[in-house]
C-alpha cells in the first residue's frame, strides 16, 4: 500500500501452492480476483484450486468455484461491470478433463458458463479484451504437444459465440501462444506463437 516499499503476504492461509493470474477491477480497486495453478507449464507444475475473489483489497478471500480447472493463466474483468469476468482455464496438463477453455460469469462468480470449449485436451492459456469494446475478446487455446486443437479464437458478443481465426496465421500444428491488443488502435492485434514448420521437400531424383 506504499508503492512497493513494503510487502505483506495476503494469500498464504489458503491450500494453494501457486497463483497463475491476478486481476483488479478497474471500476473498484477493492475487488481482486486470483486464478490458481501454475500457468507457465513445464515438466513439473503445481495444480490450483479454482478461482478466488476478494472484495476488500485482499484482506479476505472466497473460493468462487472452477476447482477442477487445474491452472488459470489469465483473468479478464469487464471495465464497466465488475460482475462480468472471463477466465482462461488450461485444465490438467498431462491428462484429459473437461473443465478447460474459457469460462464466463455475469453475476460476480455465483455461477459460471463454459464459454469456449474445443475438447478435453485443449485449454485456454491467454485471453485479452478489446479496450474499446468489452464484448470483443481474443483467446489463445493450446492442445499440449502442439495438437490440432490449438488456435486463436475471437468473440464479438461477450463470449456467447467464438470464431477460430485464420487469414494468414500459420497452418499445421500450433504450440502455445500469447496475445495482446493495441490500446491506441484496437484493430491491431499481436500473436506470439510456436509453429511446427513443415518438413523440407524431398530432393528430386539425381538432384542435390
Amino acid at each position: 500500500t506504499d508503492a512497493g516499499a513494503h510487502w505483506q503476504a495476503i494469500f498464504d492461509g489458503h491450500p494453494v501452492q501457486s497463483i497463475g493470474a491476478l486481476a483488479v477491477a478497474l471500476s473498484d480497486p477493492n475487488l481482486v480476483w486470483a486464478g490458481t495453478g501454475e500457468g507457465k507449464i513445464r515438466s513439473h507444475i503445481s495444480l490450483g484450486q479454482g478461482i478466488y475473489k476478494s472484495a476488500d483489497a485482499g484482506r479476505s478471500w472466497t473460493l468462487m468455484g472452477l476447482e477442477q480447472t487445474g491452472r488459470i493463466p489469465r483473468l479478464v474483468i469487464d471495465p464497466k461491470n465488475p460482475d462480468i469476468v472471463f477466465v482462461a482455464a488450461m485444465g490438467h496438463s498431462w491428462s484429459p478433463n473437461t473443465e478447460r477453455g474459457v469460462f464466463r460469469t455475469t453475476d460476480g462468480g455465483a455461477t459460471w458458463t463454459r464459454s469456449l470449449y474445443v475438447d478435453d485436451r485443449t485449454g485456454a492459456i491467454d485471453l485479452v479484451m478489446d479496450p474499446s469494446d468489452s464484448k470483443t475478446l481474443y483467446a489463445s487455446l493450446w492442445q499440449i504437444v502442439s495438437g490440432p486443437g490449438s488456435g486463436i479464437y475471437k468473440t464479438i458478443d461477450a463470449g456467447r459465440t467464438w470464431t477460430k481465426l485464420g487469414g494468414g496465421l500459420p497452418t499445421g500444428p500450433l504450440g502455445r501462444s500469447n496475445l495482446d491488443v493495441s490500446r491506441s488502435n484496437p484493430r491491431v492485434v499481436y500473436v506470439f506463437l510456436d509453429n511446427a514448420a513443415p518438413p523440407p521437400a524431398a530432393p528430386a531424383a539425381g538432384g542435390r
